[in-house]
């Protein structure tokens, strides 16, 4: 992964959650540090990108509101971009939050990208956040958080790794990570571009040695992935835009499917949200745009 191609990537999901804490009411997910990332003139540009992207999304729509800049921006944000990134992230949180609670000493973030968990949640005691991703991620990442005015909290540690090609275990316990601790970690975004056996791999190299009560929480898409369109065909063009990036779907899983695979590294499902489920808890409340795509969910799976 280049850093130019990273920076686009990231500040694409930073917008995302920006521009929803700007413009749409009720919010799902009040990142109100997403902002920071993202110059004016970067704003404006992925606004303007978002809007001249519509005729690959909806001709109809493009011709519907053609010269209307906001309405498309909009458009094109609540009806393919924000929905998931979202939902997810707020279920994550509470889930999170909750565990805390429940005496999780360390909170794991697989792919974490901008993620702003550990600067919107400060204060919470005893809790050491670890953030994995790419080497080039994380030092864009903290260009950025300099340049915003932001310092790096004495209990974030940033471990550097590809997991999904090269997991090193001895890199997470450099940095501190303690396998005899109860651990939450979050896999969101993930899932959809792993093998089964791959998913199997990260799942049995994690939890082998965690104590009881550790857990994760991830989405995955159903086996209707490659076949549900979606409403103004947004799940094919997610799929699509993923093949045309050269990073393409791979999993998808029934939920039984998936309950075995846990269940080899002796995780069960505690609490398992269908995408009615997720349009139910997140987007009931709303006249806009916003809604569950139609073939995610969202698992929180914890170690018996």
């Amino acid at each position: 992964m280049k850093n130019d191609e990273f920076s686009l990537t990231s500040l694409v999901s930073a917008f995302s959650r920006a521009y929803h804490v700007k413009e749409d009411n009720p919010i799902i997910f009040h990142d109100y540090i997403a902002q920071d990332f993202l110059s004016s003139a970067e704003y404006q540009s992925i606004s303007e990108n978002m809007s001249n992207g519509i005729p690959y999304f909806s001709a109809e729509m493009a011709e519907k509101l053609k010269g209307n800049h906001e309405a498309i921006l909009k458009w094109v944000t609540q009806i393919q971009l924000a929905p998931t990134p979202l939902a997810r992230a707020a279920y994550a949180e509470n889930v999170v939050l909750n565990e805390c609670q429940l005496g999780v000493e360390q909170y794991v973030i697989l792919g974490a990208g901008l993620d702003t968990f550990a600067w919107r949640y400060d204060s919470l005691p005893n809790v050491t956040v670890y953030e994995i991703d790419h080497q080039s991620t994380q030092n864009f990442k903290k260009e950025r958080l300099d340049q915003a005015g932001y310092e790096i909290p004495s209990r974030l540690k940033f471990v550097a790794m590809d997991f999904t090609k090269e997991l090193s275990l001895e890199k997470l316990v450099a940095a501190g990570f303690d396998f005899s601790k109860k651990t939450v970690f979050s896999l969101l975004g993930v899932s959809y571009y792993l093998t089964k056996e791959m998913l199997q791999e990260l799942m049995h190299a994690f939890f082998k040695d965690l104590p009881r009560g550790s857990s994760i929480i991830f989405d995955f898409a159903d086996k209707s992935l490659f076949t549900e369109p979606g409403i103004f065909n947004r799940v094919q063009n997610m799929v699509q835009m993923a093949r045309a990036a050269g990073e393409p779907m791979k999993f998808a899983s029934s939920l039984s499917e998936l309950e075995k695979l846990l269940a080899n590294e002796q995780l069960l499902i505690y609490e398992h949200l269908s995408p009615q489920d997720i349009q139910n808890q997140y987007f009931s409340n709303r006249n806009d745009n916003l809604q569950a795509f139609e073939t995610v969910h969202y698992v929180h799976a914890v170690k018996n």
